[in-house]
């Protein structure tokens, strides 16, 4: 399977990610940012392992070891505790907006780390999709919650996390085996949030839940934690990191149609002219550069 095949596997869970927002959404009111993220990755974690122990699947090395938790703790530490915060304070389109940043900011990340080129094409498209998401936030802004500009900044950076880990987690992975990869990481950010949700006496919230709560944390556990992390890794180790963030792209779309069912928001103009400007933008950036004279493509 090649680089085909990872960008489809990008592409569903991008599109699993944007359904896990609108999930989030429904949740956000009940139960803190740190107590929804020990949920779901703690969930996927138990999922994922099994499938990690069978197969003589390839671990990382011991030698990378302390670099892998790092990761795991930026990825699935600091970002679900960004990513559910962010979701108390803004709509689950607006926020799938905001984290359609990741194609910019992972296009950054890998030109710094000289991962991948910044091409005039690359560029172009990451002006066209900043420029959706900023129309769709600011013109949005009368008709969003109060506080909604603190959740979208919580996005970006949450984003941000995504981007490094996208970009400095791909030798690992190849090294390794996406399953076992994403199993390590996700494990030292499942009890790095459990921890502090027991420090914290996050936990309570759930003694209120309904059937409808634990079907949501169920969701996240198995779909936005499992399935969506270990696809996410399996494009990543099949492309490039950059090719892997513009399937967020999905993400929007999935988040405002759930968000409509689940907590009743309402898709308006801008957002959707924002949506359409955002997929433009990655469909450029996405596009191969002109054949150089040396007989390749800018990448």
């Amino acid at each position: 399977m090649g680089e085909g095949a990872g960008v489809l596997a990008a592409m569903l869970s991008s599109g699993i990610g944007g359904a896990s927002i609108g999930v989030t959404r429904f949740i956000a009111g009940n139960l803190d940012p740190l107590a929804i993220g020990a949920f779901r990755f703690g969930i996927g974690f138990m999922l994922l392992l099994p499938f990690a122990l069978i197969g003589g699947r390839s671990w990382p090395k011991q030698s990378d070891w302390s670099r892998v938790a790092a990761l795991g703790l930026l990825f699935f530490g600091a970002f679900p505790v960004l990513f559910n915060a962010s979701l108390a304070f803004t709509t689950a389109a607006r926020g799938a907006l905001a984290l359609s940043t990741l194609p910019v900011l992972t296009m950054v990340v890998a030109a710094v780390f000289k991962v991948e080129h910044l091409t005039k094409r690359k560029a172009l498209g990451v002006f066209t999709a900043m420029t959706g998401v900023a129309l769709a936030l600011l013109a949005g802004f009368s008709e969003a919650p109060a506080k909604a500009w603190r959740g979208d900044l919580l996005m970006v950076l949450a984003a941000l996390c995504m981007a490094i880990y996208s970009v400095a987690s791909k030798p690992f992975i190849r090294r390794s085996d996406p399953i076992t990869f994403t199993v390590l990481a996700m494990g030292v950010g499942a009890v790095a949030l459990a921890l502090a949700s027991t420090a914290l006496g996050s936990f309570e919230a759930v003694r209120t839940f309904g059937a409808g709560q634990w079907i949501a944390l169920g969701f996240l556990g198995a779909f936005g934690g499992a399935l969506t992390f270990f696809l996410w890794a399996f494009a990543l180790k099949r492309t490039t990191p950059t090719r892997v963030a513009i399937s967020i792209a999905v993400n929007p779309v999935a988040a405002a149609l759930v968000g409509a069912l689940l907590v009743g928001e309402v898709v308006r103009w801008n957002l959707s002219i924002g949506i359409v400007a955002v997929v433009a933008g990655i469909w450029i950036a996405a596009r191969p550069d002109s054949v150089s004279a040396g007989g390749t493509k800018g990448r």
